[in-house]
């Protein structure tokens, strides 16, 4: 590799977070963008990624760049095939920025990246078999055997967001009906408190001036924690929601360990106590079985940078 530095970047429906990663999943310096959004042009998109990759150098020269994409990317890594929070379809991502920053470049799936750096410096270090669901805008997902991501024969394994769990339930960005992250996300949290507030009183109503668009997931988090009841009964949904679908990918799959992460598991236990009480009352034949264990991410919101930079610092085979 070049001498320089390697640099994780992160994007997702709401941000771009980029770092310098090293060798042992250390995080040095850190810069954050907006994502544009998913209605702009997709120069704009790759003009935030670009800006927050040169912050986070601070001048250093780039060894490699690692990009962790909420989307679906290609078997070869090198095209996101599709975005449902970004304007991204069938974009040569990999080539556009090799190009325009003149260092090598590692692309996958957001919930692939989380996975390998749980799987290397987190809570699936050990595991032979783990599954990893990434909480934020949406849900992602990814499959791991023997520390090694399975990508699938279309790069597309571990789409958990998009299974249909309600028919023609809530409307997803994705454009079907009923997918999973529209009952247990970031997305979700926050509909769910705006439909509650209605008839209940709430902290959330002072924080946002009584306007119930301005809440965001993490104001839900602080409002659970001061007791806000309609907070706590947001989460209770959110978290039945989430160990319902994974009881779904445990009768698929039996993994040994399914780790949670993305911004809205900074919540913890009060995300994952619903869940796994959900998940033994949901799983086929759970009084014959070992539980998996449901578990928080250790590496909390910077999982899918710290594995993008895995991506160029330790190379795995694609399979």
């Amino acid at each position: 590799m070049n001498e320089g530095v390697v640099v994780g970047v992160d994007i997702g429906g709401t941000k771009v977070l980029a770092g310098v990663v090293d060798d042992e999943g250390r995080v040095a310096r850190t810069a954050l963008r907006t994502t544009p959004g998913r209605r702009v042009v997709t120069r704009r998109v790759e003009d935030a990624l670009v800006e927050g990759i040169v912050e986070a150098a601070g001048g250093e020269p780039l060894a490699g760049v690692g990009v962790a994409a909420a989307g679906f990317v290609d078997s070869a890594g090198e095209r996101v095939m599709f975005a449902p929070h970004l304007p991204w379809q069938g974009e040569p991502l990999k080539h556009l920025l090799e190009e325009r920053l003149g260092c090598p470049v590692g692309l996958d799936n957001d919930a692939n990246c989380a996975a390998r750096a749980e799987a290397r410096f987190g809570a699936a270090r050990g595991a032979a078999s783990a599954l990893m669901v990434t909480m934020g805008t949406g849900i992602g997902g990814a499959v791991l055997l023997e520390g090694r991501v399975v990508r699938g024969a279309n790069g597309m394994a571990g789409e958990f967001g998009h299974m249909q769990v309600v028919p023609d339930g809530q409307a997803c960005e994705c454009g079907r009906r009923g997918c999973w992250e529209q009952y247990s996300s970031g997305n979700a949290l926050v509909r769910n408190v705006r439909a509650l507030m209605v008839g209940q009183p709430s902290v959330l109503s002072d924080m946002t001036d009584g306007d119930p668009d301005r809440i965001t997931g993490p104001m839900v988090t602080i409002a659970a924690e001061q007791g806000d009841l309609v907070a706590r009964q947001a989460f209770a949904s959110v978290g039945h929601w989430l160990g319902v679908g994974v009881a779904n990918l445990v009768a698929a799959l039996d993994p040994e360990v399914i780790v949670v992460g993305g911004g809205v598991s900074a919540a913890g236990d009060r995300l994952l106590e619903p869940a796994r009480d959900a998940l033994r009352h949901t799983l086929v034949g759970a009084a014959h079985r070992r539980i998996p264990g449901l578990v928080a991410a250790e590496l909390g919101p910077q999982a899918g940078m710290i594995g993008a930079a895995l991506l160029v610092a330790e190379p795995q085979p694609r399979r």
